[in-house]
């Protein structure tokens, strides 16, 4: 005789809330957790819809533009909001430290990166750009979507003031 017990529903806290659901509402990662997912999701739409545009278009050039484009753009913006979720638990101080670092490690490698290929013909410089405007609008957009619409439990301090 075997339980089913992948059926079952989960036991609801005292409170009568599915403790799942209390778990994911109390995390307070939560919103950045989001952020990253809709942020990458709406990278990977972009890129599709830079290689319909730009490949047949532009050919194989036009494939490594948009592809290079979306990795400078959509990885600077990732960067942080990875750099934030592996930093939560730690102090302000760790998490401000590991943002400017992270953040002029970013810029020397975008500096890097443009004057190694400043020269270079194999990709479409049209598409690159784009994409990489594209990446950083739409993905801030995506990252900023994804924390508005996550539901988040707050709880108020208690007062220490007598009425």
């Amino acid at each position: 005789m075997s339980t089913n017990d992948e059926n079952e529903a989960p036991e609801p806290t005292p409170s009568g809330i599915d403790s799942a659901a209390l778990e994911e509402a109390t995390d307070p990662t939560a919103p950045l957790k989001a952020g990253l997912k809709y942020g990458v999701c709406g990278l990977g739409i972009l890129i599709v819809a830079g290689l319909l545009i730009w490949w047949p278009w532009k050919g194989v050039p036009g494939l490594w533009g948009v592809l290079i484009g979306a990795a400078i753009g959509g990885g600077f913006i990732l960067i942080t909001v990875i750099t934030i979720l592996l930093t939560a638990k730690a102090s302000p101080t760790v998490v401000m430290g590991a943002l400017m670092g992270g953040y002029l490690v970013k810029v020397v490698i975008v500096i890097a990166v443009t004057a190694i290929l400043k020269d270079m013909t194999f990709y479409n410089k049209g598409a690159l750009v784009s994409m990489l405007i594209g990446a950083i609008v739409l993905v801030l957009g995506s990252e900023l979507w994804g924390v508005l619409t996550t539901r988040q439990t707050y709880i108020a301090p208690e007062s220490d003031t007598k009425a």
